[in-house]
């Protein structure tokens, strides 16, 4: 697999949510995924970030274009400075929320993607997620 770009957002307010939505939209079309697929991406950006601002009070997402022989993805790597999550495994559930939100967030960003992996200690939390495409 080949890293073809790599690029940093940061995510500090409710602005910067949404600008690496549209940013996101703009890349999945740019690497021609189908709409269901940019659709899936779009959302699981969506709901990381907000997860990054809300229980993370802030951090990064690295986004970076992937490239195989017969197909092309797009990786984001959400990182936060927060307290961790402390039950990753119940943090995964539908439903479970430790604010008022609906509990969708980490569990519906891991059946969108096609690769999910969570890492979360006293010291943070980082989630990396891929999506593939075949290449047009």
């Amino acid at each position: 697999m080949v890293v073809r770009s790599k690029e940093l957002r940061y995510i500090r307010t409710e602005d910067d949510i949404a600008i690496l939505r549209t940013s996101v939209k703009r890349i999945v079309a740019l690497l021609n995924f189908g709409p269901v697929s940019q659709t899936k991406v779009v959302t699981a950006a969506s709901e990381l970030a907000r997860n990054v601002f809300e229980h993370g009070k802030g951090g990064l997402v690295e986004i970076e274009l992937l490239d195989e022989t017969d197909k092309v993805g797009l990786r984001m790597i959400f990182v936060d400075e927060g307290d961790g999550i402390s039950d990753v495994t119940r943090a995964l559930e539908d439903g479970y929320s430790t604010t008022n939100g609906m509990g969708l967030g980490l569990g519906g960003a891991k059946r969108l993607m096609d690769e999910f992996h969570i890492e979360s200690n006293g010291g943070g939390t980082r989630v990396s997620v891929t999506k593939w495409d075949l290449k047009a």
